[in-house]
């Protein structure tokens, strides 16, 4: 799986951070999602489905591989 973010949809919900802190993160002045793994460990894949699902801006997008 690789994840890509829209920062420019972002809307700073934060859903994505409750979720799948290990691969999300919001930046401190504005709350917009960084992207902290690409490429995230099979543990973690379930969360970042759910994130992106959550995402009310859709901004996470999922390439399955």
């Amino acid at each position: 799986m690789r994840v890509d973010v829209e920062q420019g949809k972002c809307v700073g919900a934060g859903q994505c951070v409750l979720l799948a802190p290990e691969v999300f993160d919001q930046r401190d002045e504005d709350g917009i999602v960084e992207l902290l793994d690409a490429r995230p460990a099979p543990e973690a894949r379930d969360g970042v489905r759910e994130a992106a699902e959550a995402c009310p801006a859709v901004a996470i997008r999922l390439v399955e591989a």
